[in-house]
């Protein structure tokens, strides 16, 4: 979060901001809630669609950035970045002060699962607590900007003076995750495919959302500029949102957690975890796939959603 607010720190008085209607609910709430006072102008625009994304491009002023959350949060929604960026280099200046930049939260696919700067994207960012680290113990943020890029120079200054940047250990922890990042991020994709092909023929699953499954929105786009489907999937639990509680009750394999990327695999039921505006369906679980067998971890989902029926 540091790191996303270190970007919109960089927006001139009054910017419009394109954020995509489905983003990290805490992305959302930072430009509204925290930068909405001090001028900033978010606008929501479904993201994945790219004739939206034009329209609200010729709608008003440029914006400083175009957000983009691909896979996002929690519905794995895919936004094409080369696509995006195309139109943003159609409709807006490339150079001077006011020049839009399209800034990618690249936290789900990992930088072995997508690389947005070969798309044409001009800012990355990452949760290092998730992949990067790997290991559920540290807290942090990373921006990756291009060398020759003005804005570079500009995130440090604001991440030295409002002191956002990394503690040494911290960074020592995410630089030891990432030695072990391309073994863990195989067995976490190999994972998630299994676990997304099984729970999608259960009768107590009425949709799993997942890049690479068959008939997903967008999946041809997620299948040309990703390189596996990723390792987070959301299942929606037929019954509702008692239903979908009573499987995290019952699950013993995966863990009640809210995090992601970790050597565990964790569930959540995120419109919980957002709170009351929250735009999650109730129904939703947030899987987070590690490095369990994955056998163990359909046998685990299968006995929650059987315990959930029976509670119900």
């Amino acid at each position: 979060m540091a790191a996303t607010a270190a970007v919109m720190q960089c927006a001139w008085p009054g910017a419009r901001v394109l954020l995509p209607e489905r983003i990290y609910y805490h992305t959302r709430s930072l430009a509204e809630t925290v930068f909405g006072p001090w001028g900033l102008v978010p606008v929501l625009v479904p993201m994945d669609d790219l004739d939206a994304v034009a329209s609200a491009l010729r709608a008003g002023e440029p914006p400083a950035f175009v957000w983009i959350e691909t896979p996002s949060n929690p519905t794995l929604t895919i936004t094409d970045i080369a696509g995006v960026v195309a139109l943003v280099h159609a409709h807006t200046p490339r150079d001077g002060a006011r020049r839009t930049r399209v800034v990618v939260d690249n936290t789900w696919a990992s930088p072995l699962g997508q690389q947005p700067l070969v798309l044409g994207a001009d800012v990355v960012m990452h949760s290092t607590t998730k992949y990067l680290a790997g290991h559920s113990d540290v807290t942090g943020g990373a921006l990756i900007l291009r060398a020759d890029d003005p804005m570079a120079e500009q995130v440090r200054r604001i991440q030295v003076l409002a002191g956002s940047g990394a503690a040494p250990f911290d960074a020592w922890l995410v630089a030891r995750g990432i030695a072990s990042l391309p073994a863990r991020w195989r067995m976490h994709v190999e994972h998630a495919e299994e676990v997304a092909q099984a729970m999608a023929t259960h009768p107590a699953v009425h949709a799993v959302h997942y890049p690479f499954l068959p008939g997903h929105p967008n999946g041809d786009v997620a299948r040309r500029q990703m390189t596996s489907g990723g390792a987070m999937l959301s299942l929606q639990v037929r019954g509702g949102r008692s239903a979908a509680l009573a499987v995290t009750a019952h699950v013993r394999v995966f863990t009640r957690a809210t995090s992601l990327g970790g050597v565990e695999s964790l569930i959540e039921h995120r419109a919980s975890v957002e709170g009351p505006t929250s735009p999650t369906p109730d129904d939703l679980l947030r899987c987070s796939i590690g490095l369990e067998h994955p056998a163990d971890l359909i046998a685990d989902l299968a006995q929650a959603l059987e315990g959930a029926s029976a509670s119900g």
